[in-house]
């Protein structure tokens, strides 16, 4: 008895795969637009890795803090300029040549993203210096169509 294989099964091609078959769109049915998730994925990646790297710079004493005044909200650009002082008296006071490389030629060296909420995001980055590799954290706001940067921690 033989058996009945199926037309547009693999069985019926000898294993092959079957052909596949284009089947245009129906006039009727709505066009679908790509999702801007991933387009939001990929500005709040971009956005903190230039962030980050700002806030390097400002750390080191090689970009002035006001810079990052439209990207992150009065708070955190507070908190970051009471650091980079801190760091600044601490260079003039100590001979330490650790010390003096502390943040210099800074590079962020990945990013990482998640949406924690519609419109919040929270991301990392590893960045890497003369003396050693930190980490930052980071979380992004939108307000108005503009992500601000609400907190960052330097590790």
């Amino acid at each position: 008895m033989s058996a009945v294989i199926p037309i547009g099964t693999a069985a019926a091609y000898g294993n092959r795969t079957a052909p596949s078959r284009q089947v245009p769109p129906r006039p009727d049915s709505p066009v679908l637009h790509p999702v801007r998730e991933n387009d939001d994925d990929a500005e709040v990646r971009a956005i903190t890795r230039s962030t980050v790297q700002a806030a390097m710079e400002v750390l080191a004493g090689i970009r002035p803090v006001h810079q990052l005044a439209r990207r992150l909200d009065p708070r955190c650009l507070a908190v970051l300029q009471h650091r980079a002082s801190l760091i600044r008296r601490e260079r003039a006071r100590s001979a330490s040549p650790t010390l003096a490389r502390l943040h210099r030629n800074s590079v962020v060296r990945s990013v990482r993203a998640c949406e924690v909420a519609p419109g919040i995001y929270e991301a990392s980055a590893v960045v890497v210096d003369d003396v050693r590799a930190r980490a930052v954290a980071v979380r992004l706001e939108r307000s108005k169509q503009v992500w601000r940067v609400t907190e960052l921690v330097v590790g």
